[in-house]
C-alpha cells in the first residue's frame, strides 16, 4: 500500500502523457511498473528495519522488567531513519534498567531497615487505619493488622487523640501509656505526620518505644534507696537513742555505759558492713560489662576463704569440709571469686545447723546432664556450697539474689546480715559470665552452685552477649545428689 501511495504520482503522470498522446500506452505501462519497482526497492529495507525495531523494543521492554541482559539491536540500517536511532534506543534501555536497579535497591534497603527496626512502627492513613506495620509491631500485637482501625489495636484515649491530631491537623505528638496484660509494659508513642502523603495512602507514622526497662530500673532505684535508708536508719536510731541516754539519765551509770557502748559498737559495725557492701556492689556493677581475662587458682581461693572463716565456724561448732583438690584453674579475678565464696560460706555457717557441716565441692559438669553447664556453652567447673540447715521455702528462692531481700528479716539482722551478700554474688558471677543455681529443701539444707569457665578453654560461645551469658536458676531441690556430685573421686579434708 505504501509503495502504491508513493509511486502513484509518477504513474499518474505517465498515463496522463499517454492520454495526451505524448507517450504511447505500452511505454507508459512499462514506465509505471519501473517506478513502482523502484519505490518498492527503496522502501523495503526501511519497513523491514522498522519491523525489526518494533520487535527489538518489545524485547527491551521484557528485559527491563526481568533484569535480563539487553538484546542486541537489529542489524542493518534504514535509508530513511537516522543511523543513531538504534544506539539511542540501546542507551535509553540501559539507563532505564540502571535506574530500575537503583530503585529496587533503595526499596530493598528501606524494607530491610523497616523490617529490622527494634521498635514497633505503624503507618496510618487519613482514616486512622493501619496501612502497614513492621515485624516488631506484629510481635507485640499479632498479625492481621493491615486495614484495621488503630482503636482496634490500641485503646488508649490519649494515644487515639494524638493520632487524630497527626492525621487530621498534621501535628507532632508524644504520648506515654501502658499496656496491661500478664506483664504491665510502658511505652512512649511518637506520632509524626508526613509532609507529602505516600503512594500507599500513609499520612502519619506512629512509633513506639518500650520504657518498661527504664520504669523498672527507676522503681528498683527508688526501692533500693528506700531499703538502704531503712537499713541505715535502724542502727542510726539506736545510736542516737543510746547517745542521748548516756548523755542524760545514764551519765553516771557505769553498768549501763558498759552495756550501751557494746550495743553501740555492734550497731556501728553493722552500718560499716552495710556501707562496705553498698560500695562493693556499686564497684562490681560498674565493671560488670567487662569480663575478666586472667586465670585464678580455684583451690587456693577456696582454701583461703575456708581458713578465714575457720574461727566463725568453730564458734558455731560447724565443720567446713573441702573437696576441691585437683580443681582446674578458672577464668576470673581471685579477689572477686574469694568474695563470692566468702559470702556463700558465711551464709552456710550462719544458717546451717549448729554442730553440723558445710561442704564445698568442685566437679566438672556434663553439659548433656546439667542444664546450667549447657547454658554456659563452654567447658566449666561447678563449685557447690552445701549446708545442712533448715532450708529455704521454695517461694523465696527466685528472690534470694535481690538487694535487701530476706527470708527472715529479724533473724538475718540478728546474725549480722546486710541483705546484700547474695546480690553481690550474683553480680560477680554475671561479670564472670558464669551461672548460679540454688537448690533447697525444707529440713535438708541448701546448695548454692557456681559455674565458672575453665581457664585455657575457649570452646562454645566465647563472645556471648553479656545480657544472656549469666543466669541465676532455681531448680527442684535434690540436695542429696548435689552433695555427692564431686566429679572425680577426691579425698575430703576438714578445715
Amino acid at each position: 500500500m505504501a509503495t502504491l501511495l508513493l509511486a502513484g504520482p509518477g504513474i499518474f503522470c505517465l498515463f496522463g502523457l499517454a492520454i495526451l498522446g505524448r507517450l504511447d500506452l505500452q511505454t507508459a505501462a512499462i514506465g509505471s511498473g519501473l517506478v513502482a519497482l523502484a519505490v518498492f526497492a527503496i522502501l523495503y529495507p526501511h519497513f523491514a528495519h522498522v519491523k525489526a525495531l518494533a520487535g527489538y523494543i518489545e524485547a527491551l521492554k521484557s528485559a527491563g522488567t526481568n533484569d535480563a541482559p539487553l538484546p542486541r539491536p537489529p542489524r542493518g540500517s534504514s535509508p530513511v531513519l537516522a543511523p543513531e536511532l538504534d544506539e539511542s534506543l540501546v542507551d535509553t534501555a540501559r539507563e532505564r534498567q540502571r535506574r530500575r536497579r537503583e530503585l529496587e535497591a533503595a526499596i530493598a534497603g528501606n524494607e530491610s531497615i523497616l523490617s529490622n527496626l527494634p521498635d514497633p512502627l505503624i503507618m496510618l492513613d487519613r482514616n486512622r487505619r493501619i496501612v502497614r506495620a513492621n515485624p516488631a509491631t506484629e510481635d507485640l500485637f499479632g498479625t492481621g493488622l493491615m486495614g484495621r482501625d488503630l482503636v482496634g489495636v490500641l485503646r488508649n484515649p490519649a494515644l487515639l487523640d494524638a493520632a487524630d491530631a497527626a492525621v487530621g491537623q498534621g501535628e507532632n505528638r508524644v504520648v506515654e501509656f501502658s499496656l496491661h496484660g500478664d506483664i504491665e509494659r510502658y511505652f512512649s508513642a511518637r506520632l509524626v505526620p508526613l509532609r507529602t502523603p505516600a503512594l500507599d495512602g500513609t499520612v502519619a507514622i506512629l512509633s513506639l518505644h518500650d520504657l518498661t526497662g527504664i520504669r523498672r530500673a527507676e522503681r528498683m532505684r527508688a526501692d533500693f534507696v528506700a531499703n538502704a535508708s531503712h537499713e541505715l536508719r535502724t542502727p542510726l536510731s539506736s545510736l542516737i537513742g543510746f547517745i542521748e541516754t548516756l548523755s542524760g539519765p545514764a551519765r553516771d551509770d557505769r553498768e549501763a555505759q558498759h552495756r550501751f557502748l557494746g550495743i553501740m559498737h555492734e550497731q556501728a559495725l553493722r552500718m560499716a558492713r552495710l556501707v562496705d557492701d553498698l560500695l562493693s556492689l556499686s564497684r562490681i556493677e560498674m565493671q560488670e560489662h567487662t569480663p575478666p581475662t586472667t586465670a585464678a587458682d580455684l583451690g587456693d581461693v577456696l582454701e583461703s576463704v575456708a581458713r578465714a572463716l575457720e574461727l566463725k565456724a568453730r564458734a558455731k561448732v560447724v565443720e567446713i569440709r573441702l573437696d576441691v583438690e585437683g580443681a582446674p584453674a578458672v577464668i576470673g579475678e581471685a579477689d572477686e571469686l574469694a568474695q563470692v565464696f566468702q559470702n556463700l560460706l558465711d551464709n552456710a555457717i550462719k544458717y546451717g545447723r549448729k554442730g553440723g557441716q558445710v561442704r564445698v565441692s568442685a566437679r566438672l559438669p556434663d553439659p548433656q546432664q546439667d542444664p546450667a553447664a549447657r547454658r554456659m556453652g563452654r567447658p566449666a567447673v561447678a563449685i557447690a556450697v552445701i549446708d545442712d540447715g533448715e532450708g529455704i521455702p521454695r517461694e523465696h528462692l527466685p528472690r534470694l539474689t535481690e538487694r535487701f531481700y530476706r527470708v527472715d528479716t529479724a533473724r538475718s539482722r540478728e546474725l549480722g546480715g546486710t541483705g546484700l551478700g547474695l546480690a553481690i554474688v550474683k553480680h560477680i558471677v554475671n561479670r564472670h559470665r558464669g551461672q548460679l543455681t540454688i537448690e533447697s529443701e525444707a529440713g535438708r539444707g541448701t546448695t548454692f552452685t557456681v559455674y565458672l569457665q575453665r581457664a585455657g578453654e575457649s570452646e562454645g560461645r566465647d563472645g556471648q552477649d553479656e545480657e544472656t551469658s549469666s543466669h541465676t536458676a532455681v531448680r527442684t531441690p535434690q540436695p542429696a545428689q548435689s552433695a555427692g556430685a564431686a566429679g572425680e573421686a577426691r579425698p575430703r579434708r576438714a578445715v
